[in-house]
């Protein structure tokens, strides 16, 4: 019978073996541009998933979306219902427009294999797929059945995949999330921030700016006035981050501005602090008189907290990476993923896809050798008993 330490090493030179084969999937992926914003690009990438988990046993379910590419289901074809479920979560969607392979070719030099979405996160579904595969092909024994859902909106906020996450993670025992992991020696994501959005409006009075200034209320002055309070609501030591990050207002220069915008990005560590800014953020009061001031939003990713499941979980992965000689190490991350939903429901381990640098910027990249390690860590914890046995 084989021990922990003879299954990580089958496991690490299967992967080692398929390297060839985990590669051109990965450039497959990569070449097929996926803009969040790109129904039929989202519809070509689904596709092409959809039918690679066929292969390989698992019954895949194209949920179409109504205004993006939908999300894709994917379960065992042959499951034993008697088994909980484990939950995999990976996003086909990117920030990169089509057309961005012309400028930003995928390539692989120096270790180094670069490309749009290569981090962000397609070298992570690679790892979900290889992953299923090294269980099938080894027939490993797996305790828990696992379930991927892979969507198309997670970089504009999950809006139309949220529900089903929920609803998966509700009867899962545990979500396992491809984010890239932090920083270059790949740390996994054990927290991170909550994200609030906040829409400010001022309704002020049109005048003249020349023959009756008087007579108008600038909501730009006024906006000037809430701008300030609200950097005052910064709080670095609690973690608390609040952001104008867009303004507008007015109509032209010749004319006392009657209306203003402002768009207000809020990050939090736990719920009692998200409460506590929201609530403070809607109590803003205008400066001048006879200003009318709207405010609407509020947190929409709740904090990725220390909850004693996710540290037990994140304990468990520890020993599994010692397994394939990791030293793992964890953080807390400032930006939201759906891991922030899953963890209000089920243990919840995120960051756990391909180290390398650049999401969302032109030097997007991973570390080559670092696919088949991190590929082989997440076929140890899919292997992994429930945590309450």
């Amino acid at each position: 019978m084989k021990n922990d330490l003879d299954i990580a090493n089958m496991i690490q030179s299967y992967l080692t073996s398929c390297e060839d084969e985990m590669l051109t999937f990965l450039k497959k992926l990569v070449t097929i541009e996926s803009p969040s914003n790109s129904i039929t690009s989202q519809h070509k990438i689904i596709d092409f998933l959809s039918k690679e988990f066929k292969k390989i046993g698992y019954y895949p379910v194209h949920v179409l979306g109504k205004k993006t590419g939908g999300y894709l289901y994917i379960k065992p074809v042959n499951r034993v219902k008697q088994l909980p479920l484990q939950l995999l979560i990976g996003h086909c969607d990117t920030v990169w427009p089509i057309g961005t392979l012309a400028k930003m070719p995928m390539s692989l030099k120096n270790k180094i294999i670069k490309g749009p979405g290569v981090y962000d996160m397609k070298a992570g579904l690679t790892q979900i797929f290889f992953a299923l595969q090294a269980i099938k092909e080894l027939s490993l024994d797996v305790t828990v059945t696992p379930v991927v859902l892979i969507n198309s909106d997670e970089e504009i906020g999950s809006r139309e995949s949220t529900n089903m996450i929920k609803r998966l993670a509700m009867i899962s025992s545990r979500a396992y999330v491809l984010e890239p992991p932090l920083g270059l020696d790949g740390k996994l994501k054990t927290a991170r921030k909550g994200i609030g959005r906040f829409t400010i409006i001022v309704k002020g009075k049109a005048a003249h700016a020349g023959l009756d200034p008087t007579k108008g209320i600038n909501a730009i002055v006024e906006l000037s006035h809430q701008v300030q309070k609200l950097y005052a609501m910064n709080n670095i030591e609690k973690g608390i981050t609040v952001n104008v990050g867009m303004i507008e207002g007015g109509i032209s220069p010749n004319v006392v501005a009657p209306e203003s915008k402002a768009i207000v990005d809020v990050r939090v560590l736990n719920e009692n602090d998200g409460q506590y800014i929201t609530k403070k953020i809607k109590a803003l009061k205008p400066n001048l008189q006879d200003v009318e001031l709207h405010i609407k939003g509020g947190i929409g990713r709740p904090p990725m907290q220390k909850t004693t499941r996710n540290q037990e979980l994140w304990k468990v992965t520890k020993q599994k990476g010692e397994l394939l000689g990791l030293e793992l190490d964890e953080a807390t991350a400032g930006g939201g993923s759906d891991a922030n939903t899953t963890s209000e429901f089920t243990a919840t381990l995120d960051g756990l896809g391909t180290p390398g640098d650049g999401a969302h910027a032109v030097h997007e990249y991973i570390f080559r050798d670092k696919l088949i390690e991190r590929t082989a860590l997440l076929t140890l914890l899919l292997l992994t008993k429930p945590l309450n046995q």
